[in-house]
C-alpha cells in the first residue's frame, strides 16, 4: 500500500490561496456583470426608464368627444348633447363584483331588475370594455360615490357628455341611436376611444351612417398621481374637438306630430316638399326610445318591445312593403292618358267585370252606373280600370309604375330599403316561369295582386304627380340644390289628374272628411284599403288586429299648385278610413299648426298621454308584472342591433304564382252626393266630370 504523506501547514496555505483565487475571480466576474448591466440600464436604457417612471407618475386619460348635434332644416336639435354625471364599471380592475354592485346599488339607488341589467352586462363584456351602471346622475350621487373610490376599485365616476333625442321615440327610426363600442368594432379600428368610458358610437340609421362626420377628436388630461392613484396636481389637459352637426330636410314640428298622430296604430307619414324632393318628416310608429338605446335597454323594456306585435323595430317607413290598394289608380289613370286613352271614354259598371272564367268584382256590389276616367278616380270605381287595363296593357302600367317611383330604390343614408314589386309579364316569367294572364293585369292595376310597393315610394308617386317634377327624397338639406326637372308629362294631363283628385276629397269621392279646415287650402287625395287576408277568414274591417285590412292614403296640397305631398299607411287599420283622418291632421299642421295641436291633444287625451307617457304607463306595467323576474334575454350592443335589423325584415314576395282574382275591399262609406261644380274659380277644386253619373 502507497503511504499517504502527512498534511502540512504549507499544502493548507497552497490550497487555500488556489481556493481564494478561483472563488476571488468568480466574485469579481459578477461583480463585472452586475457594473455592465448597471452601465447599460443607466445610459443606453435612460430614456426607456425614464418614459416608464414618468408614466407611473403622470397618468394621461383620453376625454371622449363630444358628438356632432343632428339638427333639423330650421336649427332645432333632433339628436344633442346634454352635460353628464354618470359612472361606469371596468370589469378587469373589479376586485369583488357582488360587493361592488350593493355597495353601488345603496349610493344610485337602483332598481333590482336595474341591477341584474348590469350583472348581465357585466357578464358578457370583455375585461376591458366599460360598463356602464348610471346616467344622468345629480350630484349628490356623483359625489357620494366618488369619496367611496378607494373602496371600489374599477368604478369610474365621470363628468361628460351624454347624447340625448330631445323628441325621444318619434325620432327613433329617423336618427337611430348610439352605444357603447362592442369587441368587434375595437378589432376593426384598434383606437384606444373606443374602450374609453362613457365614449360611445352610431349604431344605427343616421347615427351609424354620418359616425366619421359626428365622432369628433378626443382631447386628453394629463394628471400627476401617487402610486395609489391618487391625484396630486393637473400638468394639461387638450380640449376635444367636438363632430360636425348635420343639418337634415326634416322639420322637426311636423316630425313629431306625425308621429304622434299615429296614436295607438301602427303605421307610417312621410310628407315631402314635392317641388324640391325635401323629406319634412317620416314618422314610423309605434318606434324605440333611442334615448333608452343609448343608455343600454333594460330587460324589461326589451321584453316589451320584442313582444309588440305592432313590431316597433320594423321602419315602416322603408322596410314596409304592402299592396298599395287603389292609390295607384291616379298613376293608372295617367299611364292611359300617356297612352292615348280619351278621358271622356266610359264604361258601365254593374259591380263587376267578367274576364276569361272569372268574375271580378267592384268595391262596390250595386255598381257606379256610366263611369269615364275622373269618376273612376274619385269614386274609386274597379271595374272602369280592368275595362281599360286590358286595353292598354301591363307593360305601359308598369312604365309609368317606375317613372313615379314604384319598385324604386332611393339614395337615403340608411343600410337598406325594400323596394317591392312592379309585375309585369317579364317579370312574371322569370320569377315563376309562367305567362302574363290577364287577371295579373287587372289585379295589378287595383294595386293588388303583385304589387308591393313602400310608404316612401308613395310619397315620391304622390310628389311627382302633384308636381310633374322627377322629385327624387333627400334628407340632407341643401338650400343650393339645382332646380329639379320636369318629367315631361303633358301639363293638361296633370291638371285632368289633380282635379280628380280633389274631387275624391271636396266633392263627391270617397275621403269627404279628408277636407282641410284651413280656409282657401284645398286637398287632393285618392283612398286605398289592401287585402290581407280572404273574406273567407276576416271582413277586413273587425275582428283579430292582423286580420284587417291595411288602410292607405296618398295627397298633396295646396290642389291648384302642389307644394306639399303626403303618404300615410296604417297596418291592419280596417282601411282607408283608418289614414285618411291621419293624412288630414299632419297636412293641417303645415298650415295652421294650432288647429292640428288642438286635435291632437283631444286625441291624446282619450289615448292616455303623448307617446312618451304611454311608453312610461306600459313600461312601468311591465315592470310591476315581470320586474327582476324579466328573462334574461337581452341582447349585447352588436347583437342588439342585429335584432333591431331582423325586426326589420319585410315581407316576402308570394313564393307561387297567385291565379285567383283579388276581392276589392269596400272604400270609406261616400258623403251625401252634392251638386256638379261649376267651373273652377281661384282656390276651389274644377269640375272633372261634366256629363258623368
Amino acid at each position: 500500500m502507497r503511504q499517504r504523506l502527512p498534511v502540512t501547514s504549507a499544502i493548507l496555505t497552497n490550497r487555500f490561496e488556489r481556493r481564494s483565487f478561483v472563488l476571488g475571480a468568480l466574485q469579481g466576474g459578477v461583480g463585472l456583470l452586475l457594473a455592465t448591466r448597471l452601465g447599460y440600464l443607466a445610459v443606453a436604457q435612460n430614456e426607456k426608464y425614464e418614459a416608464a417612471s414618468e408614466s407611473n407618475r403622470v397618468n394621461l386619460t383620453l376625454i371622449p368627444p363630444r358628438r356632432g348635434w343632428v339638427l333639423d332644416r330650421f336649427g332645432k336639435a333632433l339628436a344633442a348633447n346634454r352635460a353628464d354625471f354618470r359612472v361606469d364599471l371596468i370589469p378587469d380592475r373589479v376586485d369583488d363584483p357582488d360587493r361592488t354592485m350593493a355597495t353601488l346599488a345603496g349610493l344610485l339607488s337602483l332598481a333590482p331588475d336595474k341591477v341584474r341589467d348590469i350583472r348581465d352586462k357585466l357578464d358578457k363584456a370583455r375585461g376591458f370594455q366599460p360598463v356602464e351602471v348610471a346616467s344622468s346622475l345629480d350630484w349628490d350621487k356623483f359625489a357620494a360615490v366618488s369619496v367611496r373610490l378607494p373602496e371600489l376599485p374599477g368604478v369610474i365616476p365621470q363628468r361628460g357628455y351624454s347624447r340625448y333625442y330631445p323628441a325621444g321615440a318619434s325620432v327613433g327610426h329617423l336618427v337611430g341611436y348610439v352605444g357603447a363600442a362592442s369587441a368587434e368594432d375595437y378589432e376593426k379600428e384598434r383606437n384606444p376611444l373606443l374602450i374609453t368610458p362613457g365614449f360611445k358610437i352610431g349604431k344605427d340609421g343616421l347615427e351609424k351612417h354620418f359616425e366619421a362626420r359626428l365622432r369628433g377628436v378626443p382631447g386628453a388630461r394629463r394628471v400627476e398621481a401617487t402610486a395609489s392613484g391618487r391625484i396630486v396636481r393637473d400638468l394639461g389637459t387638450r380640449e376635444d374637438v367636438p363632430g360636425k352637426p348635420i343639418a337634415l330636410t326634416i322639420n322637426a314640428g311636423l316630425q313629431d306630430y306625425a308621429a304622434r298622430r299615429i296614436g295607438l296604430e301602427s303605421g307610417s307619414v312621410v310628407v315631402m316638399d314635392c317641388e324640391t324632393g325635401d323629406v319634412l318628416a317620416m314618422a314610423s310608429m309605434p318606434s324605440f326610445d333611442p334615448n333608452s338605446f343609448s343608455d343600454g335597454i333594460g330587460r324589461v323594456e326589451w321584453k316589451m318591445l320584442s313582444e309588440d306585435d305592432h313590431v316597433p323595430l320594423r321602419n315602416k317607413v322603408l322596410r314596409g312593403l304592402y299592396p298599395p290598394g287603389s292609390t295607384v289608380k291616379p298613376m293608372v289613370a295617367l299611364s292611359f292618358l300617356e297612352a292615348g286613352l280619351d278621358p271622356n271614354a266610359s264604361v258601365g259598371c254593374g259591380g263587376g267585370l267578367r274576364v276569361g272564367n272569372r268574375v271580378f268584382h267592384c268595391w262596390n256590389r250595386r255598381g257606379h252606373g256610366t263611369v269615364d276616367m275622373a269618376k273612376g278616380i274619385y269614386q274609386s270605381c274597379d271595374v272602369y280600370f280592368y275595362h281599360f287595363a286590358q286595353q292598354i296593357g301591363m307593360d305601359k302600367i308598369a312604365a309609368m309604375a317606375r317613372r313615379l317611383g314604384l319598385g324604386q330604390e332611393f339614395p337615403m343614408p340608411y343600410p337598406g330599403q325594400s323596394y317591392g314589386t312592379v309585375p309585369d309579364p317579364a317579370w312574371k316569367l322569370r320569377k315563376y316561369k309562367k305567362e302574363w294572364a290577364l287577371y295579373d293585369t287587372v289585379n295589378a292595376t287595383i294595386g293588388q295582386g303583385y304589387m308591393l310597393v313602400n310608404p316612401l315610394q308613395q310619397a315620391v308617386m304622390a310628389s311627382r304627380i302633384a308636381s310633374g317634377r322627377e322629385v327624387m327624397p333627400r334628407l340632407l338639406l341643401d338650400r343650393n340644390a339645382p332646380p329639379v326637372k320636369s318629367m315631361g308629362f303633358s301639363q293638361e294631363h296633370l291638371d285632368y289628374i289633380h282635379a280628380a283628385m280633389s274631387e275624391v276629397v271636396n266633392g263627391r269621392g270617397t275621403a269627404g272628411r279628408a277636407r282641410l279646415p284651413v280656409d282657401n287650402v284645398l286637398l287632393a287625395g285618392k283612398t286605398g284599403t289592401a287585402q290581407v287576408v280572404g273574406l273567407n277568414i276576416a271582413n277586413g274591417k273587425s275582428g283579430a288586429w292582423k286580420y284587417r285590412d291595411h288602410g292607405h292614403f296618398i295627397c298633396f296640397a295646396p290642389f291648384d299648385k302642389p307644394k306639399y305631398a303626403c303618404a300615410v299607411v296604417i297596418e291592419h287599420g280596417g282601411g282607408s278610413a283608418a289614414a285618411y283622418p291621419i293624412a288630414r291632421d299632419v297636412m293641417t299642421y303645415i298650415f295652421a299648426p294650432g288647429k292640428a295641436m288642438a286635435v291632437l291633444e283631444e286625441f291624446e287625451k282619450q289615448w292616455g298621454g303623448n307617446v312618451q307617457q304611454r311608453m312610461s304607463s306600459r313600461y312601468n306595467a311591465f315592470a310591476a308584472k315581470y320586474g327582476e323576474t324579466a328573462p334574461k334575454t337581452v341582447p349585447d350592443d352588436e347583437s342588439l342591433t342585429e335584432r333591431v335589423e331582423d325586426g326589420r325584415k319585410t315581407a316576402e314576395e308570394p313564393a307561387t304564382a297567385q291565379t285567383d282574382a283579388a276581392a276589392p275591399r269596400p272604400e270609406p262609406e261616400q258623403p251625401p252626393p252634392v251638386v256638379v261644380l261649376q267651373p273652377a274659380a281661384p282656390n276651389t277644386a274644377p269640375s272633372v266630370s261634366a256629363g258623368v253619373q
